[in-house]
């Protein structure tokens, strides 16, 4: 019989599961994202009762199972982060932090910097810290850590500044410059101010961003994340629908 696990856990998402039970996907500090079966998890008030809702913060307590999931034995629960529920531009902002570590990360493979990040992010977000840069910040941090970092400056192909006319494509991994256009041909015309904002937030600059200056790098951000992923999000359009940016 295998050694019973006790590790920090975040929530990702959760599934019901015949009649009483769950499957829970969770984002651990030491192991990564994993699948738990979590049994009679919808009819017990005492063993699961509000820990199992998205991003809670947990210190889980798991079986090894057969095949790549586990069995989820017990929880405390750390932080709720129930502040934040009754807000629906944040509850949107969690659920998109929670899908984009859910897509970019595979099961059993840990990334202990990214877990501290998105937790550091869910509590910066209900102590209202977060304002809508931070949101590109944490984006940014996230697609580094996961090895899909996209390239603002220099030019991807050449090394060269992106000059005035920069193009955008993810394929190439992110903006070149015009004298590289023709060789991206699904590239897009980009703004040489958001280029110039998203390498400094890239650099570590914290100042926040014009409200129409960061929908447009949103845009970048979002087809770049579609194209590695090979789908748009689908909490992005919930984040649209409540003005959550």
């Amino acid at each position: 019989m295998s050694s019973p696990i006790v590790d920090e856990a975040l929530v990702l998402s959760s599934v019901d599961y015949g009649e009483a039970d769950r499957i829970v996907t969770l984002f651990t500090r030491e192991r990564g994202r994993l699948s738990a079966f979590a049994a009679g998890a919808r009819k017990s008030k005492k063993r699961f009762a509000g820990a199992l809702e998205a991003g809670t913060h947990l210190r889980a307590r798991l079986s090894e199972r057969r095949g790549e999931t586990f069995r989820l034995d017990g929880v405390d629960i750390v932080q709720s982060f129930h502040r934040l529920r009754d807000d629906l531009p944040r509850i949107a902002r969690l659920l998109y932090c929670l899908e984009l570590i859910r897509e970019l990360t595979r099961d059993n493979e840990p990334h202990a910097v990214l877990f501290d990040g998105l937790k550091d992010y869910l509590q910066k977000l209900e102590a209202k810290q977060a304002g809508p840069t931070s949101l590109l910040l944490f984006e940014l941090d996230a697609l580094a850590q996961a090895g899909f970092m996209p390239n603002f400056s220099p030019c991807a192909l050449c090394g060269q500044p992106t000059g005035e006319r920069p193009r955008f494509d993810p394929e190439h991994g992110g903006v070149v410059c015009f004298a590289c256009a023709p060789r991206v041909p699904n590239g897009f015309p980009v703004s040489p101010q958001v280029v110039e904002a998203l390498a400094r937030l890239q650099a570590g600059e914290r100042t926040p961003m014009e409200p129409a200056l960061r929908a447009r790098a949103r845009e970048m951000l979002n087809v770049f994340i579609a194209h590695h992923l090979g789908r748009k999000l689908k909490s992005v359009e919930f984040m649209d629908q409540v003005g959550a940016d």
